[in-house]
Order: C-alpha cells, then sequence, then structure tokens
C-alpha cells in the first residue's frame, strides 16, 4: 500500500512517515499544497494524508481539485482547527475522514487502516495478473500459476510497482521514490540487485530493461 503524507510541519511528516513506514506502508512526504496536489495526479496512491494549511494551495483545494479530476483516493485530513464548520467543509470537498491536531498516533493509524479496509470491500481485486502471473497487493503473496513464490519485502515492493503499470517501462527514480521514498540518497543501483533477485525467482524473462529508461513487467 502506497500512501502520500502532505504536510508542511516537517517534523510532524517526518515522524508520521517513519511510523506508517514501521506499519508496513510505502509513504512519500511533500510540504506543498501544489506539489502534493501535482504528485497525488501522477502517481498511484491507495490513500492521502493532507494537511488543510499549506503553502502553495490549501488542503480544501487540493481536495476539491482531485475530486474535480475524477480521483477516488481515500483522504484523511488533517488540521490545527477545530470546529463543525471546518469539519464541514472538509467533508464537502470530498474528504472521507478528518481528524484534529494534536491527535494520537494510534488513533491516525487506525482511520488510515480502516479507510483502506472500507475502499478494499468496495473496489477493485487488490490481485494483480500478469499473464500466469498474479500478485495479491492485500495478503503480499505471489503465485506463478498455482505455484506460490517466495519474496521478501522489498522484492515484493519493486515487483508491485512493476505489477501496477504491466507492460509499461518504470524507470528507476520512480521505483526508488515508491519503495525507499523521496529522502533515500543511497545508490541508486540499489534497484538492480532486487531486480536480479525477481528474474532469478519468477523467471528471466519476466522483467524486461530498457536501457536508459527502466523496467517492464510482462506477460510470460
Amino acid at each position: 500500500m502506497r500512501l502520500l503524507i502532505v504536510e508542511d510541519e516537517k517534523r510532524l511528516a517526518v515522524s508520521l512517515a517513519k511510523g506508517l513506514r514501521a506499519e508496513g506502508f510505502a509513504v512519500d512526504v511533500v510540504h506543498d499544497g501544489l506539489e502534493g496536489l501535482h504528485l497525488a495526479g501522477e502517481g498511484a496512491y491507495d490513500l492521502i494524508v493532507l494537511d488543510i494549511m499549506l503553502p502553495g494551495m490549501n488542503g480544501y483545494r487540493v481536495c476539491a481539485a482531485l475530486r474535480a479530476a475524477g480521483n477516488d483516493v481515500p483522504i484523511l485530513m488533517l488540521t490545527a482547527k477545530d470546529g463543525e464548520y471546518d469539519e464541514a467543509e472538509g467533508l464537502d470537498t470530498g474528504a472521507d475522514d478528518y481528524l484534529t491536531k494534536p491527535f494520537s498516533y494510534v488513533v491516525l493509524v487506525a482511520r488510515v487502516k480502516a479507510l483502506l479496509r472500507r475502499r478494499g470491500s468496495a473496489g477493485a481485486s487488490p490481485v494483480l495478473r500478469v499473464g500466469t502471473l498474479s500478485v495479491d497487493t492485500a495478503a503480499r503473496r505471489v503465485h506463478r500459476g498455482d505455484t506460490e513464490i517466495t519474496l521478501t519485502a522489498k522484492e515484493f515492493a519493486v515487483l508491485e510497482q512493476l505489477a501496477i503499470r504491466a507492460g509499461q517501462i518504470v524507470g528507476k527514480p520512480e521505483i526508488l521514490e515508491h519503495v525507499w521514498d523521496f529522502a533515500y540518497d543511497g545508490d541508486p543501483n540499489i534497484i538492480e540487485v532486487y531486480i536480479s533477485a525477481l528474474r532469478r525467482k519468477l523467471g528471466a524473462t519476466t522483467i524486461q530493461t530498457v536501457r536508459g529508461a527502466g523496467y517492464r513487467l510482462v506477460a510470460v
């Protein structure tokens, strides 16, 4: 599951991201409303944690713009304000839930998981199928036909990125952003290690290298 945090309080954003990653989520963080809107429109996120008071564009406008564009990603709004009017405005613009600062981290995680469960029960199947390969993003299990293939958490996360855009080229920067997040400053060639491991387990022809562009998951 991939989450986007749009929060201008950097210490809070970093803290939330760290905690949510420990829960098993892939998390991206931005601190500006306009950047958040752009990233939310470009990336396939499972949920957005969206602050209301943001530079560039406030959370109300970000939420309204996403809904106007037909983006139905679950949105959990955060704000230092309180009062029925603020909550009503947030929900009227299309937010799915609302949390007032200061809040309990345990409560935030519970709200996030509840929204994801609600979306999963109402949305499409969590199983991505590419030829004989099936990737269950909810159970985090992979099968080739009837045979289960055991992957590490990082291997699965890389494969998930490729499976979401099966048949398309996925670049190294995109994989790094969603699997290792924006804060990763290590060697980008680490991706090659995981691609090699996936090829050993899934078959050498399953993942194609497109020189200078990235990787493509194909049906075999």
